[in-house]
């Protein structure tokens, strides 16, 4: 009977984009998002739809984004999960045009340990010949020029440099319209974190949280001393910068 039937709704816009950064916990936030009643994620954990240039020489057709997702309930919430955007310039600017009451969830992670993760998984996958001291230093030879899905997928070091991606954001975006989490505290305090992000998006916690670790593979070695070390050299002033910007105490991300 048509009078018991929920009501539902095409998508208009998307709710929030779990942003980023890679390599931070954001396949498992993105799990704990889709369990929720009142949340709706895409048919695929990562879209890739506003960092696909093609999708913007000639004006975007946002269908091809709301395809991925079904009618909504009208009590549910949209959103997405592709954590290259915080990283790519032109983002920030084609999500505000797109909705620019959006919210943005971002995780960020110690930069020497996201690094090494990022290069631990592309080793995984077959993609990286080169040993991870040898690729750090050769990483700006290797990006240079190349179009920009390849020379994401070796930049080890650069997606490392959260301040000056968040203050891209921060030109489009008020800041209450966006959440920064760390990767450390959102594994250790899981569910607090959760229910920050959660009450963030208007929703109500989980009633059960199962901790569980997502999208890890197998390391093939540890980072060395001296590997850390000149990471962290390089790393260090941006550090100083995200304590400044978003009040937090890094102190577990420095030698």
């Amino acid at each position: 009977m048509t009078m018991f039937r929920s009501r539902r709704r095409k998508i208009e816009r998307l709710d929030f984009i779990l942003a980023g950064a890679q390599k931070s916990g954001t396949t498992a936030l993105h799990y704990f998002l889709s369990k929720h009643p009142n949340i709706t994620m895409g048919d695929q954990q990562e879209i890739h739809f506003f960092d696909n240039d093609a999708m913007f020489v000639s004006g975007a057709d946002y269908e091809q984004l709301h395809k991925h997702y079904p009618l909504l309930a009208l009590s549910k919430i949209a959103g997405d999960c592709s954590p290259s955007y915080i990283y790519y310039e032109p983002v920030a600017e084609r999500i505000w045009k797109y909705n620019p009451k959006i919210k943005l969830l971002i995780l960020l992670r110690n930069p020497v340990d996201r690094a090494f993760a990022h290069w631990n998984m592309q080793r995984f996958k077959g993609r990286e010949p080169l040993d991870f001291f040898d690729a750090v230093r050769e990483e700006r030879a290797r990006i240079a020029g190349a179009p920009p899905g390849e020379a994401r997928r070796f930049a080890y070091v650069d997606r490392g440099f959260y301040g000056q991606q968040l203050e891209r954001l921060f030109k489009f975006f008020p800041r209450e319209q966006v959440k920064v989490a760390k990767f450390e505290k959102f594994r250790e305090h899981q569910r607090e974190t959760l229910a920050s992000i959660f009450s963030f998006l208007g929703c109500k916690p989980l009633r059960s949280v199962r901790s569980k670790d997502r999208n890890v593979v197998p390391y093939e070695r540890a980072m060395n001393w001296e590997e850390r070390i000149f990471l962290y050299n390089l790393f260090a002033e941006d550090i100083a910068n995200v304590e400044q910007m978003l009040g937090w105490d890094c102190s577990d991300w420095k030698l």
